[in-house]
């Protein structure tokens, strides 16, 4: 689920956190990088909660056979969207369900106003109205599970608020997590093992290996890091040059220099993507002059030592 330019972002997390907070040891940052992590996959599960909310509501409105939402039109009932076969393949997902009792994910449970202003929105759309009056079968289930996804449930600012105040990172999270989910639905089949639903949050142990490897080399050599920059930028002053843009030359060092098996042209280019999302409209024309200078001075120092086919 997490790309490596996601880890990338989560240790540059950590590290402007502390370099705000000015306190903190290796290790307390290294299990604030764990938990940021690991809260990527709690986030995604909250999601397929709600999902999961949403259609048990939807069959309570049924079976209580009421039309509170919009009683005077027939085709808004939840009647078809407590049939949809997705949304009943994720609500009847035991290890999904086993999953949200571990972490004790009841926040939608608890807070069900959320879920019915949701359902209301959806059973009020054109969308649905058209849903309503389609063939039923899989593949229309999918799409309007996509569609509604797309346009009512992923940009709900209320939705956004909620999960903004549960959690701290949560707020970064979430584009990858609705794109990530998004795949999944365009990609589900009516025979999915349950485990469709549960990926791996990381590729691989790598994966891992990778973020504690470039937060520990970022951190414990910072001064020399610094003094690389320093020596590329003949106008260097800490005050003057963005917080995060220093944190992301750092690590972007630190790559080059200490991560021999990930490709030079690949660390600058995920750099440049981060800043220009995260830091100043100028930023990205910075970090990328700094980084090309160091590139041509490394590899003609022999400093710039690679191998192997790359880590993306």
């Amino acid at each position: 689920m997490l790309t490596r330019r996601h880890i990338r972002v989560k240790v540059m997390q950590v590290i402007y956190a502390l370099a705000l907070s000015r306190e903190g040891s290796l290790e307390t940052q290294q299990k604030f990088l764990n938990q940021s992590i690991a809260q990527t996959f709690t986030l995604y599960l909250l999601i397929l909660a709600l999902f999961r909310e949403l259609h048990q509501l939807a069959e309570e409105q049924v079976k209580k056979g009421s039309r509170k939402y919009v009683k005077t039109e027939v085709e808004t009932t939840p009647l078809r969207l407590s049939e949809n076969r997705v949304l009943r393949q994720i609500s009847d997902n035991a290890k999904l369900g086993e999953s949200l009792e571990k972490r004790k994910l009841r926040q939608w449970y608890l807070n069900e106003e959320y879920v019915k202003i949701l359902l209301r929105e959806i059973l009020q759309s054109d969308l649905y109205r058209d849903y309503a009056n389609k063939p039923s079968g899989y593949q229309e289930d999918r799409e309007f599970l996509v569609a509604i996804f797309k346009e009512i449930i992923a940009p709900n600012e209320k939705i956004y608020e909620f999960l903004e105040d549960e959690g701290i990172t949560w707020v970064d999270d979430l584009p990858l997590v609705n794109t990530y989910l998004l795949k999944q639905f365009r990609k589900v089949k009516p025979d999915s093992p349950e485990a469709y639903f549960l990926p791996p949050l990381l590729k691989n142990r790598e994966d891992m290996d990778f973020a504690i490897e470039l937060l520990k080399k970022t951190l414990l050599r910072g001064e020399e890091l610094e003094a690389e920059i320093e020596g590329k930028t003949p106008n260097w002053d800490k005050e003057r040059i963005a917080e995060l843009d220093a944190i992301l030359l750092k690590m972007a060092i630190a790559e080059l220099l200490y991560f021999p098996s990930i490709p030079e042209r690949v660390t600058i280019n995920e750099y440049l993507e981060i800043a220009k999302e995260y830091s100043t409209p100028k930023s990205s024309i910075f970090i990328n002059g700094v980084l090309d200078k160091l590139t041509r001075d490394y590899k003609a120092s022999g400093r710039l030592k690679k191998s192997g086919r790359g880590l993306l």
